[in-house]
């Protein structure tokens, strides 16, 4: 195919309008398909998409681990807005947990709780040897998976005072079920202009089976634009993928149920820009999760 002069000229100028005009990672994603192409070995079991204009509690408990606080003390401040959850975090909001975590401020949405009865000292992710449950639990296993491909898709507006996370806990029915899959954990002042630090790996916590394997990756992107994040989890490792990337895999896994961890947090002590912005935001457009075929 031959081309004037003139019409080179005007094919050029409109392969470069559609480049610079090209949209950026903002708009939905199809809920319907992870990014992932998995095999015919994976089942979808668990496919959140926020359309609802109420969380579904048949999927969600937005509270952060109440048992060591209270719900009322520990309840998730959120809005459902476009499709999206928006876990946020606001200069009237109160500290979840003041007297074992002091001013840090938290939403949490989890799908699991299992605890003691009050003064006892079994609840899950015990993170301070003072934690005593304040408000006994009913146990809920609204979703605690073992084993499978879990995907989120997200994006956030922080400040360096604050970080996002999705992660897994075991149950912990079972002081040794204490695991943790840690599938993204970003902070505010590890975030630069086009680049930011991403934590992801494993924490043993009560489980000797499992050693610390945690890893933090220089990732170019804006996580101000909508991301994905997943991993797939096998009996004997676990793999981490960043927008459908294969970041690395971990050859050890926990080998009991775990339940999803999705939160935004407020740490007094980090530094703060010089105008806080707020409210400060984590939003979730789908989490979903697939298992083996048995």
């Amino acid at each position: 195919m031959s081309f004037s002069k003139h019409s080179k000229l005007i094919f050029i100028f409109w392969i470069a309008l559609c480049i610079q005009c090209k949209p950026k990672n903002t708009t939905k994603a199809n809920k319907e398909e992870p990014l992932m192409k998995l095999s015919d070995d994976y089942v979808l079991q668990f496919n959140e998409n926020f359309n609802s204009k109420e969380l579904d509690s048949t999927n969600w408990l937005p509270y952060f681990l109440p048992h060591w606080s209270s719900r009322k003390q520990a309840a998730a401040n959120y809005e459902i807005e476009d499709g999206n959850l928006v876990l946020k975090i606001t200069k009237e909001q109160q500290p979840w947990c003041p007297s074992l975590n002091g001013d840090i401020k938290c939403s949490n949405i989890q799908t699991g709780i299992y605890s003691g009865a009050i003064g006892s000292k079994i609840g899950q992710h015990r993170f301070s040897e003072d934690c005593v449950v304040t408000e006994e639990q009913p146990t809920k296993r609204l979703y605690t998976p073992k084993y499978g491909y879990f995907e989120i898709r997200a994006k956030a507006n922080i400040e360096p005072s604050d970080m996002v996370a999705f992660w897994m806990i075991g149950f912990e029915d079972r002081p040794e079920h204490s695991g943790e899959i840690c599938i993204m954990e970003i902070f505010g002042h590890q975030i630069e202009k086009d680049s930011l630090i991403n934590g992801s790996g494993i924490h043993p916590f009560g489980d000797k089976g499992l050693v610390d394997d945690f890893h933090y990756d220089k990732l170019k992107m804006d996580i101000s634009e909508f991301h994905t994040f997943s991993v797939d989890w096998q009996p004997n490792f676990v793999k981490y993928y960043v927008d459908g990337k294969h970041i690395r895999t971990i050859n050890q896994s926990p080998n009991y149920p775990m339940q999803f961890m999705i939160d935004i947090f407020e740490f007094p002590d980090k530094p703060q820009s010089e105008v806080s912005a707020y409210p400060k935001e984590f939003i979730i457009d789908y989490v979903k999760g697939y298992g083996l075929k048995e």
